[in-house]
């Protein structure tokens, strides 16, 4: 298990090449997409972590605490991790930033679901996930962008770490998310109309635009 991702993994760092790289410069666009306001901290949960709320205190560090090695996020019994991150609105997510270490308990993959709060190390086994990231092993932040069109309407997330790459504990140190935001209840912009349609439309399912329109024409002909 660890031997897979060492090997596919192994001299692979993602193109980073921040050594000498200020990270100030970091601050306006990290922030410009953070969902960091629009999670909801007091229902995330963490299993299998070595301190309680230890995996709700490395979501609750703001960017500028990112590279901050304390609090730290350490599995228990062996080095899978499942946490149940739950948002306070609807999210379109774009990405998902992680940091960890360039040693053995850096985490290897990563399953993420969205919208399951019924999840056990099982179920998240055994269970396809909406995506699946083979992370790296660095002290850099890792930022993983996911295919937008499957995290479009995200209320949750719940990240399964699987493996690491083959030490007895998992750790992870700083864990942000950015994408962006709605009030749940509230239509986007872009499909407005629906919540503007004729209520009648929607009585009959799988009616049609034009078929709505003939119908109504043939009510104006009564």
């Amino acid at each position: 298990m660890s031997g897979h991702c060492h090997d596919e993994h192994s001299g692979h760092d993602h193109g980073h090449d921040h050594a000498e790289h200020d990270h100030t410069d970091d601050i306006t666009p990290a922030l410009q997409y953070s969902l960091y306001q629009h999670i909801n901290f007091d229902d995330i949960t963490t299993l299998n972590e070595s301190e309680a709320h230890s995996g709700k205190a490395i979501v609750k560090k703001t960017w500028t605490e990112r590279l901050e090695m304390e609090p730290e996020l350490e599995s228990d019994a062996d080095e899978q991790l499942l946490m149940h991150i739950p948002f306070t609105g609807q999210v379109k997510l774009h990405s998902i930033m992680i940091r960890t270490s360039p040693d053995d308990s850096a985490p290897c993959t990563l399953k993420v679901f969205i919208n399951r709060d019924d999840l056990d190390f099982s179920t998240a086994s055994d269970l396809s996930a909406t995506q699946e990231f083979q992370l790296s092993q660095t002290s850099e932040i890792q930022d993983i962008p996911v295919k937008r069109a499957l995290f479009g309407k995200v209320q949750s997330l719940t990240l399964f770490v699987f493996d690491n790459y083959g030490e007895d504990t998992t750790r992870i140190s700083y864990l942000g998310f950015k994408g962006d935001w709605m009030q749940l209840g509230r239509a986007p912009t872009n499909i407005l109309y629906e919540a503007a349609a004729n209520p009648n439309d929607h009585t009959i399912k799988g009616t049609s635009i034009n078929q709505m329109g003939s119908s109504l024409g043939g009510r104006d002909g009564m």
